[in-house]
């Protein structure tokens, strides 16, 4: 499926699920519903989120039999048309082309190579997964067949096809096409063959496959199978079983709209949209394969099309480690998250084996807060499991460290099932942001890996907590506020002004002087107020108590936020001020109004 929503399928199929939602006309699926789980572009992806579906995924009972990839996902990269120019081969053994001015051809194998190698956890997510259960079950027995792990990695061949130039506007059909025509080419003759395979058509710079980078499109890639009816000219006749295939464009011609730099900067975010989007289509076709027989939420989304372009808080896009580099990756969806209630997921344990025979590593703690600008010194204790007969020694290292920090692990190797420190020294010089650090253990020729997730959150200046990393201290509270994990400008944390059940008022208040140098207040909220603004709403007020001067600075307002606003007011230095942020709730059943409020603090 596309990237974010994916929506109806014909036939069988659809009369099965329950009811799903009209599709959005922003939404990439509008008039092609063969663009299962599309990835929206960053604009539309915007404009859909008030739609968007928090529930759990459903599975969907299998179409032609086949709901989830149970073996060993393998991806075979298509690069399709003489635009793509002559090959050659980097120093990691990758294919380059010269018609590939952005390298995305390396960085796709380099990518895939890794996934699935060092008992990587992103992939872990979607073992969860399974088929061979009733239709809309929402949990998995460990006696059904779980989406398999790509252990060794999910690269299984590439194919660059020259022969002949790739269409200036390929259609969905001809993308099709060319995948059946790729199962041939790579010898998987056989519907056992392409049980656990997926081919992705790589289009080349300058190429519009389906109506990419045009307006109205909307997408970054999709995925589907060939014997969807939905495809423009019907399904597409195989003799090698169902083929699962993915229309991948050429993803830095569209810029930021589909991810160039949306987690690192400058040349170093370029490919950052390239490896997002291969990761979401990978992950929605391993966990759908025919579409929508696998598994999708009531709306039509899958699992990536949920925690499509994250910022920040759980799941947010980060640089994940695997063997062979650090890429810019999002989460996917885990319903057994929050304690069924479902979440986005960067790493989670591998489900149905695919165990080590040597050692597992661990981090515990595995995440930690840095405020911007401040020095801090963090410690986690990396922690060896031997396998049983195991005796062998484990060097650690650690790897991946963002700017501005260092780290070490001491001792530097332990007998396997020891213990050792994690240690990272910050020197306050951080970019805020969320980054994933590697420790990496060896022993002999075999390589593991454990993630550390680090979240660089604004500096709060005068006010303290103002990021809630620390719950609610500092604050002084009257009606219902709670610490949230679940929407989040930055870090971890944010606060929840009110609930989802009625209420009545809550406030939160702050008394603090503003310091030497500083001349701005500011915070982002974000709220939830399904009411009329003559019953419900959110205020902020800030009082300047050496002057005893209040100005409003948000007025009252009910409405139904798409993400967090900045709200910044001019303050003086030495001056004592108390800002108090008031959430109003009338206490009827069925439209709790409530406000999550993140980053306040003064610079």
């Amino acid at each position: 499926m596309a990237l974010s929503c994916l929506v109806l399928i014909g036939g069988d199929a659809l009369a099965a699920q329950p009811a799903q939602a009209a599709v959005a006309v922003d939404n990439p699926v509008h008039g092609h519903p063969y663009r299962h789980g599309a990835v929206p572009t960053r604009e539309a992806a915007q404009r859909m989120r008030a739609a968007a579906s928090g529930a759990n995924l459903f599975y969907g009972g299998a179409v032609d039999g086949i709901g989830v990839t149970t073996g060993s996902p393998k991806v075979y990269l298509i690069f399709w048309g003489s635009q793509w120019g002559t090959a050659g081969t980097d120093a990691d053994g990758n294919t380059t082309l010269s018609g590939d001015p952005r390298g995305v051809a390396p960085r796709l194998q380099q990518l895939l190579k890794g996934i699935g190698t060092g008992n990587e956890l992103w992939s872990g997510v979607t073992t969860q997964y399974c088929e061979g259960i009733p239709r809309n079950e929402q949990s998995c027995p460990a006696t059904a067949p779980h989406v398999g792990y790509p252990t060794g990695g999910a690269l299984a061949g590439i194919w660059v096809d020259t022969t002949a130039a790739a269409p200036g506007n390929a259609t969905e059909h001809q993308l099709g096409v060319k995948a059946v025509d790729a199962a041939a080419h790579f010898g998987n003759t056989t519907p056992a063959a392409n049980r656990s395979a997926q081919y992705v058509v790589v289009s080349p710079t300058g190429t519009n496959p389906d109506g990419f980078n045009t307006p109205g499109a909307n997408f970054c890639a999709w995925h589907d199978w060939n014997g969807d009816d939905t495809l423009g000219g019907g399904a597409i006749p195989s003799t090698v079983g169902d083929i699962a295939f993915t229309n991948l464009p050429y993803v830095p011609d569209a810029g930021g709209s589909c991810g160039q730099n949306f987690v690192n900067q400058g040349a170093a975010g370029v490919l950052d949209g390239v490896t997002i989007v291969e990761g979401h289509e990978y992950a929605e076709t391993i966990t759908d394969q025919n579409p929508a027989g696998g598994w999708v939420d009531g709306a039509g989304e899958e699992n990536a099309d949920k925690c499509a372009w994250l910022r920040s808080g759980p799941g947010a896009s980060a640089n994940v480690p695997f063997t062979t580099g650090a890429f810019a990756m999002q989460s996917t969806w885990a319903n057994d998250a929050n304690g069924g209630n479902g979440g986005c997921q960067m790493s989670h344990p591998i489900v149905g084996g695919a165990g080590n025979t040597d050692f597992d590593l661990s981090l515990s703690p595995a995440f930690a807060p840095l405020s911007q600008g401040k020095a801090a010194t963090l410690t986690a204790t990396v922690h060896t499991t031997a396998a049983p007969g195991f005796t062998g020694t484990v060097g650690l290292s650690v790897n991946n460290l963002p700017t501005g920090v260092t780290g070490s692990v001491r001792p530097a190797s332990v007998p396997a099932g020891g213990d050792a420190t994690l240690t990272l020294t910050a020197s306050g010089s951080t970019p805020t942001g969320t980054y994933i650090v590697t420790v990496s253990g060896r022993s002999g020729d075999a390589t593991h890996l454990a993630s550390y997730t680090l979240a660089v959150v604004p500096n709060s200046g005068a006010i303290t907590n103002g990021s809630f990393e620390s719950g609610l201290a500092g604050w002084t509270v009257a009606g219902v506020a709670s610490q949230s994990s679940d929407t989040v400008h930055s870090g971890f944390s944010s606060v929840l002004l009110g609930s989802t059940q009625p209420t009545n008022t809550s406030t939160l208040k702050q008394t603090f002087t503003v310091r030497s140098g500083q001349k701005q207040f500011s915070f982002w909220y974000l709220t939830q107020c399904p009411d009329i603004v003559q019953l419900d709403w959110f205020t902020v007020q800030l009082r300047d108590n050496t002057t005893r001067r209040t100005r409003t600075l948000v007025p009252h307002v009910c409405r139904i936020d798409n993400g967090f606003s900045q709200v910044t007011a001019s303050v003086t230095a030495g001056h004592s001020y108390t800002i108090t942020f008031t959430n109003v709730d009338d206490h009827a059943t069925g439209d709790a109004t409530r406000t999550f409020i993140d980053d306040v603090g003064t610079s």
